[in-house]
């Protein structure tokens, strides 16, 4: 009989590497980068979708404004924020995910990195993106805007521009963290002020450049 625990704990051990490999892939590559902003959203926003056409433009003015763009490399709004970037002159980054639906990364990505661990990702779209461009999406947008601003709120990073676009989209989410959240002590007032609502692209441009101290 295989013994499946020792089996187990050597794969964990193995995983290790896997892990520090993808750090340090991650920190070669993106180093030397420059300024740059992620910006997140849903895969499945298609090209006619006013959100789409938004987050071109959006992507667009970062690149004019001398910021590489950020995304995780795969279609509908990171398709989007790619293609502008291009089309703007910056460079255009894509942090591909491996996983079981297979992500296949878009045709605007000039640097492209592909990872195992959602966490060793994650890290990278925070550790070299001086903002955070949000657009309405689903799990994975949600969850790496709330990871943000945790880390923000814990101190756990350094303050940086977190944006919200989309009124419509992410108001009754912002209402509920202020009648649910607020309300019972489970945040500060002050934490809501970690991140800005803001729906017109050069609001947002002009938004973080102000406040990083840059003027476009």
């Amino acid at each position: 009989m295989k013994n499946t625990s020792f089996n187990l704990k050597n794969e964990d051990t193995w995983r290790v590497f896997r892990i520090m490999a993808e750090f340090v892939e991650g920190f070669e590559e993106l180093s030397m980068v420059g300024k740059a902003v992620t910006i997140f959203g849903s895969a499945r926003t298609l090209p006619k979708d006013p959100c789409y056409k938004k987050a071109l433009e959006t992507a667009r003015l970062f690149s004019e404004a001398g910021y590489a763009v950020i995304t995780g490399a795969g279609p509908g709004i990171m398709e989007a924020a790619n293609k502008g970037a291009k089309e703007g002159g910056s460079l255009s980054i894509g942090l591909n995910i491996e996983i079981p639906t297979e992500q296949e990364p878009n045709r605007y990505i000039e640097k492209l990195l592909s990872f195992r661990y959602f966490f060793c990702r994650k890290m990278m779209f925070v550790k070299y993106a001086h903002a955070f461009i949000v657009f309405p999406g689903g799990l994975g947008t949600i969850d790496e805007f709330f990871e943000a601003i945790t880390l923000i709120q814990t101190g756990r990073t350094p303050r940086f521009p977190v944006v919200l676009v989309g009124s419509d989209f992410w108001e009754g989410l912002v209402d509920w963290m202020k009648g649910t959240l607020l309300e019972t002590d489970k945040i500060s007032k002050s934490d809501l002020e970690i991140f800005h609502i803001i729906d017109e692209p050069k609001e947002i441009i002009r938004a973080v450049t102000k406040f990083k101290g840059i003027s476009c």
